[in-house]
């Protein structure tokens, strides 16, 4: 393997790097749409999204990139890697199921607890008269805190799976190809791979929550969770079938 590498050969490497990146994240609407969808059911702030989007988005491409490293340092067989890799596709993808399917459970579960909060409930009133009008009245108490516990878990539920979830392209098309370049050319592509993934990410769930913030609120917005639930498992079914 040559010790060093060209400029141009670097630069050429690195601007694939990014380009792969970059695409790679678009054409995954697992890798925003999550967060979005959940964002706007939770009420989180643009600070806390960000951040989330960030870690998840590190997460999702620095465990590909530990198994390609510690690949080139055993000399395991690419073959092998892109295995192992697709091993870790198939859990994530359960993963981003189950967990879809349980907060639009509990969505569900939330909302008709809501509703049934909000159940008109009437009284008769008697007049000086003698007359006797029955009153309904509605008990509007919004009960819209969110709960610690979906609060807290959520975001970790969320790193869990994009740390399971593999960056297909990066080890066999980027980082076996950087290796015979040099040790530099690698580091210069993870990092080029990374900046083009997590920043593609930040901008996409940054543009949909932007768009979702412009929804005014509808009766539906007790189902917010739900529905965010529901998106979240069918981009877990789109990973399964391979889109």
């Amino acid at each position: 393997m040559p010790s060093s590498a060209g400029l141009p050969e670097v630069a050429a490497l690195c601007a694939t790097a990014f380009s792969v990146g970059a695409i790679h994240t678009v054409l995954g609407p697992d890798h925003y749409v999550p967060f979005a969808a959940l964002a706007r059911a939770g009420g989180w702030s643009t600070g806390r999204t960000m951040l989330v989007t960030a870690a998840c988005g590190l997460a999702h491409v620095g465990s590909s990139v530990v198994i390609g490293l510690a690949g080139l340092a055993l000399g395991v067989a690419v073959l092998t890697l892109e295995g192992l890799e697709a091993v870790r596709g198939d859990v994530a993808g359960w993963l981003l199921v189950g967990f879809g399917l349980a907060y639009l459970v509990w969505g569900l579960v939330r909302a008709a607890r809501s509703s049934a909060r909000r159940a008109p409930h009437s009284h008769a009133h008697a007049h000086a008269d003698g007359t006797v009008h029955p009153h309904g009245h509605t008990h509007a108490i919004a009960h819209l805190h969110h709960e610690p516990a979906a609060a807290v878990s959520t975001p970790w539920a969320l790193f869990l799976v994009f740390a399971f979830g593999p960056c297909e392209p990066l080890i066999p098309l980027l980082m076996y190809p950087a290796a015979r370049a040099s040790p530099l050319a690698v580091i210069a592509v993870v990092v080029a791979f990374t900046v083009a993934t997590v920043a593609t990410m930040m901008v996409a769930v940054a543009v949909l929550r932007s768009g979702t913030t412009l929804v005014p609120p509808t009766p539906l917005r007790r189902y917010a969770h739900a529905l965010a639930g529901l998106a979240v498992l069918a981009c877990g079914i789109l990973v399964k079938v391979g889109l």
